[in-house]
């Protein structure tokens, strides 16, 4: 049961995480949303605050004294840090030879390198039997040309996943990843072909991933799984794909 218990949602203004948002506070949850985008934060925290309880505060994950002050925020606010969120990423698709060393840097930062460091300052503030979920992305597992930072980012969050799944066992905290496929929360518009590329003949929606952060977080539900990737791209990395 996720009623009563709190979350820590990075990068939750807007896309799956603000999905992953108002499905937490639909169950009960009361959630802190840290983006940098505050426009966008402070229009979602107020939309869900009429649900429940949801405050936003704005925040770059990838700069350590910026973390721990989210973590002093949460815990003054809620007392304690239930379920975390590492969903906060993005990516740099320029060609390799066009892409500066500054932009690989920028992407591991804020993909791979804050989600490590908000679980190590806030586990302090976390309660035994509390989740860690951490977004990955199906292009850990397979790639386009000019996805390397991405790719990379995502592809560690798996490794890291499991690693922190072994730390943090003795205080019965599970940590697991979700690797999404194609979700579409931008409003695009789909194609026959676009459907056809999946098993389930659809692309994936906001919603889909949020069900499966608020499996992974309760403990009654899903008490039993932890280092482990769910894979959730309506079965998209499995069919073979001819040109």
């Amino acid at each position: 049961m996720l009623n009563g218990k709190t979350a820590v949602i990075t990068g939750g203004a807007g896309g799956i995480g603000r999905f992953i948002a108002e499905k937490f506070i639909r169950s009960g949850v009361s959630v802190l949303i840290a983006d940098v985008n505050a426009k966008s934060g402070k229009r979602s925290a107020v939309e869900l605050s009429g649900r429940g309880d949801a405050i936003f505060s704005k925040f770059d994950v990838s700069k350590e004294a910026q973390v721990k002050k989210l973590v002093s925020l949460a815990a003054a606010r809620f007392g304690k840090i239930d379920i975390i969120v590492n969903n906060a990423g993005f990516g740099d698709w320029r060609p390799m030879e066009k892409r500066p060393m500054k932009a690989w840097d920028r992407v591991l930062a804020v993909n791979l390198t804050a989600q490590y460091m908000l679980v190590k300052y806030a586990l302090p503030k976390m309660s035994e039997g509390g989740a860690v979920i951490n977004i990955s992305s199906t292009r850990a597992l397979m790639s386009e040309p000019g996805s390397e930072p991405y790719a990379a980012s995502k592809a560690g969050i798996l490794g890291l996943t499991h690693s922190l799944a072994s730390s943090l066992a003795p205080k019965r905290i599970r940590v697991n990843a979700i690797s999404p496929g194609w979700i579409n929360v931008s409003g695009y518009k789909e194609t026959k072909r676009d459907r056809e590329q999946h098993f389930v003949k659809r692309v994936g929606r906001g919603e889909d991933i949020a069900e499966a952060c608020a499996f992974l977080a309760d403990e009654e539900k899903s008490g039993f799984i932890t280092g482990q990737n769910l894979v959730v791209d309506g079965g998209m990395t499995k069919k073979m794909i001819y040109l």
